[in-house]
């Protein structure tokens, strides 16, 4: 069953990689990147870092939201998307953007899809 569970993790994280790939290719077309920092199988939790030129894009935030409502609904195993810019004050090591919109609840609403990136 270990081999099951290695292969199932590999699996999950190509799995990401390809949504990213699949979902949001104007990320790299605009000069951004994309990178999985960690997955962590046991809770669901995945931490995205964008990079490149989404470090100071005006719609990363917009872009960060979408990428977490739509993998938790994608992928079953994702549980909770952490995608960060690197913009925070630490130097980009975690901490980064945090959006948030008018009108946003602070509850996790399942159905709301976030405000969608103009791309």
């Amino acid at each position: 069953m270990s081999t099951e569970t290695q292969e199932d993790g590999d699996d999950l994280e190509e799995r990401v990689s390809n949504f990213l790939r699949r979902n949001f290719p104007q990320i790299q077309m605009h000069g951004g990147s994309a990178a999985i920092q960690q997955i962590d199988r046991e809770t669901g939790e995945v931490t995205i870092m964008l990079g490149g030129a989404c470090s100071g894009c005006g719609i990363s935030p917009m872009t960060i939201q979408a990428i977490k409502s739509r993998m938790v609904k994608e992928i079953p195993e994702i549980n909770k998307v952490i995608a960060e810019t690197g913009m925070g004050g630490d130097g980009g090591m975690g901490g980064g953007m945090s959006p948030s919109f008018p009108g946003e609840s602070s509850g996790d609403d399942e159905d709301d899809e976030g405000p969608q990136a103009p791309f």
